[in-house]
């Protein structure tokens, strides 16, 4: 199947699955909704970062990309405007004030990124709580030392960033991590490589965790991972959002499995 018309499909098939706050008998994932999904969309200190997404959808610079993971099947060459980086890869304002609110409804001191890209979602999920140490991790040095820029420029000093081959990096990035609050998937896309950055995060993880995976009907592989991990006996609950699906780890929530709407 075409990959737009693949994609085309999960979304009415997500639209026609997901419910609103007044199908959500669970309380805590009516709390989820009314205070992450349907949480603040105006946000204090934002400006700044949706001012850097705009220049960076305008900036015609052209870098070498090392990409390994499923992108990489759609482009020719390596050799890659910003801008155009920018537009592919980058997640819109909505999404990005949805991770905020969720490391601000986790009270997140320990979160992880795994593929940092340009360094937006980066940034939102640092204004959160500046007190959080938040690393992130990606594997093109090109697009790393773009993203370190923007965190230099806006003076953030809640980010250490890590460049290189993710599947060499994270689990020397992991063990240093004493008790992992969050965790953002966004690397790769591939269906081997996703499970394998899911088992290593587990090994920090805890009751009250999150993991976010992101693009989770991008391709078939990538529903196959969500699949997967929505029957991994360590998740207790998850939540489809269509762009993203969240994983939780609490067992008193007793495997509850929700298609929310946006």
């Amino acid at each position: 199947m075409n990959h737009r018309l693949f994609q085309l499909s999960r979304f009415v098939n997500y639209w026609l699955d997901a419910v609103s706050i007044h199908s959500i008998h669970s309380p805590f994932f009516y709390n989820l909704y009314t205070q992450v999904i349907q949480g603040p969309h105006v946000n204090d200190s934002v400006e700044e970062i949706e001012n850097l997404r705009l220049q960076l959808h305008s900036t015609p610079d052209i870098i070498d990309v090392v990409d390994l993971g499923a992108a990489s099947q759609r482009f020719n060459s390596s050799s890659r405007r910003v801008r155009d980086i920018a537009r592919s890869s980058l997640s819109p304002k909505k999404q990005s004030i949805l991770y905020r609110n969720l490391i601000r409804y986790a009270h997140a001191k320990e979160v992880l990124e795994l593929g940092t890209s340009l360094g937006i979602n980066t940034l939102y999920m640092a204004s959160a709580n500046p007190q959080a140490n938040i690393k992130t991790l990606e594997g093109s040095p090109a697009i790393a030392a773009i993203a370190q820029k923007n965190f230099d420029f806006l003076k953030f000093r809640n980010i250490s960033l890590v460049a290189g081959n993710i599947d060499e990096t994270l689990k020397a990035v992991v063990d240093k991590i004493d008790n992992l609050d969050i965790a953002f998937i966004d690397a790769n896309h591939r269906y081997g490589p996703t499970l394998s950055y899911f088992e290593t995060l587990l090994r920090k993880t805890h009751d009250g965790s999150i993991v976010i995976l992101d693009d989770i009907h991008y391709s078939p592989e990538m529903e196959r991972a969500w699949k997967a991990i929505k029957v991994h006996p360590k998740v207790f609950a998850t939540a489809d959002l269509y762009r993203c699906g969240l994983v939780f780890f609490d067992p008193s929530l007793a495997k509850q499995h929700f298609v929310l709407q946006g």
